[in-house]
Formats: structure tokens, C-alpha cells, sequence
């Protein structure tokens, strides 16, 4: 910038009276300490400001692609549970089929007991109780006799073997009813059961080894 030593914009009229006032005015080139501070004040406030401003923008972008990223990931995230929950399930009927062959192995006769407790009423108006079981033999029978007697009934007991039935397992007849046990069959049921309500919960038909 070229510098002007001399400008007189200053106009005076005959008289010496001033008609205009100059423009002009020199360049400050000193400032007191409170200028400075008051200044320096100003700049910090506004360099906050801005600085604020786009912190606020980077937190608003932020949001919105965190809220993209779990709207893609829903689905998925979805499909995890559901698979960690079915195969929760699996781990569990698998444990649970261990411990039960176990059990029925060092008593056998358990569930054909808890069945004649819980058949105590039902049964015991019967003259004659067929129970039919595989591997039987005199020390099975009396083990079964005795059973009967524990629960109550005091008709005829009458046994049949049926080799063909596995470990644990047996079938009751009476002159009113018949009733049956198969620990393979029961875990068939139970599975069954717990496909259904993984599937309802997950809102489709799909079963824990992926069958519809």
C-alpha cells in the first residue's frame, strides 16, 4: 500500500470557518494493557465458540452414523441371539440326556415308580395291572412287586417281557387305561416342545437343527 504523508481534506471557507471535516484519521498503532486484554478476551471467546460449533457438528455426524451402524446391525445382532439362544438349547438337551442316562442306569426303576405313585388312585380300583418291560428276570420282578405294594395297589400284578423296549422304559395296561414311558421318545418330546417355542419367540418355524 502506497503511503500518503500529506492529505488535506479539510475544506475552510472565506472566513476561516471549517465546511468539512476530514475523514482522515491516522492508524492506531499503540494500545493500552486493557485494549490488549479486552482484545485477546474477544479472540479467545470467539475461537471458543467456533470451536464449540464444530464439536457440536463432528457429535451430531457421530450419532447419525452410530444410528445407521445399529439399524444395519439389527438384523444381524437378531440372528446372533437367536442362534446363541438355540445353541444354549442344544448344550442344555445334551447335558441334560447325559445326566438322565446316568440316572435311569443306577435306577432303573424310577420312572415306573413315580408313574405308579402318581396312577396310585387310578389303578388301585383295578383287579389286574399289566406291567410289560424288557430284561425281566426274578430279581426285576420282585423289585416291580414290591414297587406296586409302596404305591398301594393290591389287585394282581401281572408282568411281561418285552426285549424289544430299551433300558428304563415300560408300558402299564389296567382294565381303564394304559399308560407308557420311553426316555428316547420323552427327549423327542421335550425337543420338540423347545423347537416350538424358539421358534415363536424368534417368529418364524425354524427348529434347533435349522428344519422347518
Amino acid at each position: 500500500m502506497n503511503a500518503q504523508p500529506f492529505i488535506f481534506e479539510t475544506e475552510f471557507d472565506a472566513g476561516g470557518e471549517v465546511v468539512q471535516t476530514s475523514a482522515w484519521r491516522p492508524t492506531k498503532r499503540s494500545w493500552t494493557q486493557a485494549e490488549v486484554e479486552a482484545l485477546v478476551a474477544q479472540a479467545a471467546l470467539e475461537a471458543r465458540e467456533t470451536a464449540l460449533a464444530e464439536v457440536a457438528g463432528v457429535q451430531a455426524m457421530a450419532l447419525s452414523a452410530i444410528g445407521e451402524a445399529v439399524a444395519s446391525a439389527g438384523p444381524a445382532l437378531t440372528q446372533i441371539a437367536q442362534a446363541h439362544r438355540e445353541q444354549s438349547a442344544e448344550l442344555a438337551m445334551a447335558a441334560a440326556r447325559v445326566v438322565s442316562a446316568a440316572a435311569l442306569d443306577r435306577f432303573p426303576e424310577a420312572p415306573l415308580q413315580a408313574a405308579l405313585e402318581a396312577l396310585g388312585q387310578e389303578i388301585d380300583a383295578s383287579p389286574r395291572l399289566v406291567i410289560r418291560t424288557g430284561d425281566l428276570n426274578d430279581d426285576t420282578r420282585a423289585r416291580l412287586q414290591q414297587l406296586g405294594a409302596d404305591a398301594g395297589f393290591s389287585g394282581i400284578l401281572a408282568f411281561r417281557d418285552e426285549p424289544g423296549l430299551p433300558p428304563a422304559a415300560f408300558r402299564l395296561e389296567w382294565a381303564d387305561g394304559r399308560a407308557d414311558f420311553d426316555p428316547a421318545a420323552a427327549f423327542d418330546r421335550m425337543v420338540e416342545a423347545l423347537n416350538s417355542a424358539l421358534a415363536a419367540e424368534a417368529g418364524h418355524a425354524e427348529t434347533l437343527n435349522g428344519r422347518s
